[in-house]
């Protein structure tokens, strides 16, 4: 298979000004590290930015999961297969990494144990994969360089704390804007990155 004919790795990441992704969606969702502003995303909803979200997954046709997304996700959506989100989701096949056991499993599951070659192996299976939140997964696919597309959904809040998209460790590397457009009235601004070329170097605006 030549690359023109493989499939894409599309990871999509809620994010507020300061590059804080950890638990967007619920008070519950993640409070590790005594993270306090859980679901700090949903005051900020509205109709555009769904429709928006929603537009961008057309063509999914595979989930690529952490855990712990994964194990709020599998007790969720199974549940609610009327939404139209919903019954993508319960129809594509869903890869989580992980190396424990599954105790919530969610049909049409497989578990994958993250080694960049699996990772990259799904390319050949379906067209659009999409990675969803499942931060040490983005890690993962960023530092190897195999992702096809970065989308951000950045949001008009900052709070100082809490897991960051780009943290501590981060391999430096180059980015190349794909486009760039306010999707709400509410500020929330999308911006989608491919993978960039060469190394990243310091410089001088010296002549």
């Amino acid at each position: 298979m030549t690359a023109a004919e493989r499939g894409r790795i599309l990871i999509d990441l809620f994010t507020t000004l300061d590059g804080v992704m950890q638990a967007p969606g619920g008070v519950d969702e993640d409070p590790e590290g005594g993270f306090r502003f859980g679901g700090w995303q949903v005051p900020l909803d509205d109709d555009v930015i769904g429709k928006e979200i929603w537009a961008g997954m057309q063509g999914l046709d595979a989930l690529l999961l952490g855990r712990k997304t994964y194990d709020i996700w599998a007790a969720y959506w199974p549940h609610h297969g009327d939404n139209p989100i919903g019954e993508l989701f319960n129809r594509v096949p869903k890869y989580v990494v992980t190396h424990g056991e599954l105790t919530t499993p969610w049909a049409g599951t497989a578990v994958l144990d993250g080694e960049p070659a699996g990772l990259d192996a799904l390319r050949d299976r379906h067209r659009n994969i999409h990675v969803i939140g499942s931060g040490e997964v983005v890690r993962t696919l960023l530092a190897h360089d195999l992702f096809d597309e970065l989308k951000l959904w950045v949001y008009p809040v900052v709070l100082g704390e809490g897991k960051r998209v780009f943290g501590a460790g981060t391999r430096p590397k180059n980015l190349r804007l794909v486009a760039a457009a306010t999707t709400s009235p509410r500020g929330i601004v999308t911006l989608r990155y491919a993978p960039g070329e060469g190394e990243v170097h310091g410089g001088t605006f010296d002549d």
